[in-house]
């Protein structure tokens, strides 16, 4: 067994046995009875080539997770946010053989070849016969993200990346004394399974789990801030992991109703985009404390932070298991995380991964990123514009929900621009004009257009509500080139 594995079982074996590790609503695990739940969970696996799990946030999701892990068992975790087509396209690009899930039913009617097999507590066991697929050596787990076109690439990724990751995260927050964490963002997501499950096993934490209604997501209707406030109540953690747009409405939610986040919170990460750092000032106003960090899936998730008393406008200091360089502009990472991806295995553990993110290092060693190297726009004028920081600037008004911003070759920018809620003409000026004063004047938003959602059913946004830009661009093309022909400023698309 691997040596960064036996430190994972080491550090549970060590727990008190009058302490419970993992906590739901209704079930509480001490050291014992997880370790005896992950051994009767890996026997069941027996004979498996490549897992897949597909499941709400639950205990059973983190058992199934361990005994894939501590077995040498290639994970898939399934994201609940994918479409049949494309649960299909990585259950075969993976050469996955068994499925455990808590929507069995969604499954078979894949009609790919899975049949019942039998019941493991809530999750159920199905399996079929399939050419096995040639995985690089060493992998672990296989993350499969939704990215910006339908059918997701899979990272292949190794044991060593995730206890790396882990150690690094629990030796930068050590001082702040964690005693509990409680899961928000949902397990299949690299973030919250290596920095929610396994850096608070090697830390002492305890892990707090609870479906994802009972958190607030509403699937494709949204996420109920007032959810994870009960929910934070409830629980009294430590530490939580949020993506910017549920620390927009969390922060937005307490503010309006006049309340306060729980003293127990010692430090709240943010990642998966962009933070405004204004975003983060104003959270800490209603006692939730913020920080931004940076991470790849390819790098084992997380890469660098911010933390107390270490904190910045960028994304942090990078974590020391991981060599960060920026070359013309493009930040480089090298970690032991990033094995190759499903089908191709041409990338070397040992070589250095490109981002294709823009970025900086300040007087203080903290990054800063810039924007994508791909989507950095060129105005008529020849300026350089990431719109990832004009969209930024843009979405830390209360008042959007969504933007995405365009301009390439044009003599000024425009946005397509979705409120938070349908607000008149004149509330949405007033945001973007509220954005353009924090900007300078060669990336100001001349034009505007008010559109509907992005979501995954119109697919314009990927399952984790991230915006996908070239369709977005395809679909409103005419309305923008309209812009610059009628000189108009906005317009509204319904």
């Amino acid at each position: 067994m691997e040596l960064s594995t036996d430190l994972l079982i080491a550090a549970i074996a060590a727990r008190p046995e009058n302490k419970p590790i993992l906590l739901s609503d209704d079930t509480q695990l001490n050291a014992s009875e997880l370790l005896a739940a992950i051994d009767d969970c890996a026997k069941a696996l027996h004979g498996t080539h490549t897992l897949a799990l597909l499941g709400d946030n639950t205990i059973e999701w983190v058992i199934a997770d361990l005994a894939a892990l501590f077995h040498r068992i290639p994970l898939l975790p399934l994201p609940t946010f994918f479409t049949s087509a494309q649960i299909i396209h990585a259950l075969d690009q993976a050469g996955v053989d068994t499925v455990l899930t808590d929507q069995p039913q969604k499954i078979l009617e894949l009609n790919a070849g899975f049949g019942l097999f039998e019941r493991q507590d809530r999750l159920f066991l199905l399996r079929r016969t399939v050419a096995h697929v040639a995985l690089p050596p060493g992998t672990a787990k296989i993350s499969f993200t939704s990215g910006s076109t339908g059918d997701p690439k899979g990272v292949c990724l190794s044991t060593d990346g995730f206890i790396d990751t882990a150690r690094s995260l629990t030796e930068r927050l050590r001082d702040l004394s964690i005693e509990r964490h409680l899961a928000v963002l949902p397990f299949s997501l690299l973030l919250e399974n290596v920095a929610g499950i396994y850096a608070p096993l090697l830390s002492g934490a305890e892990i707090h789990v609870r479906t994802l209604e009972h958190l607030g997501w509403k699937g494709m209707h949204g996420f109920s801030p007032q959810y994870l406030q009960e929910s934070v109540i409830r629980h009294n953690p430590s530490t939580m992991i949020l993506v910017p747009e549920l620390l927009k409405a969390w922060a937005l939610f307490l503010e309006t109703t006049g309340q306060s986040a729980p003293g127990s919170l010692k430090y709240v990460a943010v990642g998966g985009s962009r933070t405004e750092y204004s975003l983060l000032t104003r959270a800490r106003d209603y006692g939730i404390p913020a920080y931004q960090g940076y991470g790849l899936t390819e790098c084992g998730s997380v890469v660098s932070l911010n933390r107390p008393g270490d904190d910045g406008d960028g994304v942090g200091r990078p974590l020391p298991h991981v060599d960060v360089k920026v070359n013309d502009g493009e930040i480089d990472i090298q970690s032991r995380a990033f094995l190759g991806y499903v089908g191709d295995t041409k990338h070397a553990s040992d070589s250095a991964f490109s981002s294709g993110d823009l970025g900086y290092f300040d007087e203080e060693e903290h990054l800063h990123l810039s924007g994508r190297k791909k989507n950095l726009l060129i105005s008529s004028y020849g300026r350089n514009i990431s719109p990832e920081w004009v969209e930024s600037i843009l979405l830390d008004q209360p008042e959007l929900s969504q933007a995405v911003v365009f301009g390439e070759g044009q003599n000024a920018l425009s946005a397509v621009i979705v409120p938070r809620t349908d607000l008149s003409i004149d509330r949405i000026s007033d945001a973007v004009s509220r954005a353009n004063q924090r900007l300078p004047g060669y990336a100001r938003i001349k034009y505007w257009l008010k559109a509907p959602p992005f979501t995954l059913e119109n697919g314009l946004a990927t399952g984790n509500n991230r915006p996908i830009r070239p369709a977005i661009f395809t679909h409103y093309a005419y309305e923008l080139e309209a812009f610059y022909l009628r000189k108009e400023q906005h317009h509204v698309v319904l």
